[in-house]
C-alpha cells in the first residue's frame, strides 16, 4: 500500500516530513499510542540523550506498526513531543542517520511540539501517531 505525497508547490518543499499523505483504499487505520524510551521491560534508555531515546521512541513506534502488519511506509502521520526544542535542534545532523534506518526515504505528515513535561519522568520525547494497515 504505497502512499502518494501531498506536496503542493506553494507551499514550499518540506524538508523531514510530508505536508499530507494519502493512501489507498482498502486498508484500515492504525492508532499508535504516544511511544517514549522504553525497553522491554518498560525501562527508559538512554537518560539524557536525545538521540538515544529518540533512535527507541521510533523504534517502539515501529514495533507497533509492524505488529497490525505495517511498514514504515504505512504511516501516514506522527506527532514528535519533545520537553526541549534547543536539544532537538541540536541532535538533528544525529537523528537524521537513525530516521532512514527505521524509516528509508518515507516522511510522514509530521508536526514536533514542545511540552513541559512528558508523563515518564527523564523522557525526553514520545512519538504517536497514525498509520494505514492492510485489511
Amino acid at each position: 500500500m504505497k502512499p502518494h505525497y501531498v506536496n503542493p508547490e506553494s507551499l514550499g518543499v518540506p524538508k523531514g516530513y510530508s505536508n499530507g499523505i494519502l493512501f489507498p483504499a482498502g486498508g484500515r487505520p492504525l492508532f499508535v499510542a504516544g511511544q517514549v524510551a522504553w525497553d522491554e521491560h518498560q525501562r527508559l534508555v538512554g537518560a539524557g540523550d536525545f538521540a538515544a531515546q529518540f533512535a527507541q521512541a521510533l523504534t517502539n513506534f515501529l514495533t507497533v506498526v509492524r505488529a497490525a502488519g505495517g511498514t514504515p511506509e504505512s504511516v501516514g502521520s506522527m506527532t514528535v513531543f519533545v520537553t526541549d526544542k534547543a536539544a532537538y535542534l541540536a541532535s538533528l545532523r544525529s537523528l537524521g542517520p537513525l530516521w532512514r534506518e527505521r524509516m528509508g526515504r518515507h516522511f510522514p505528515a509530521m508536526a514536533l511540539v514542545q511540552v513541559a513535561g512528558l508523563v515518564e519522568d527523564g523522557a525526553l520525547v514520545e512519538i504517536q501517531g497514525i498509520a494505514w494497515v492492510a485489511p
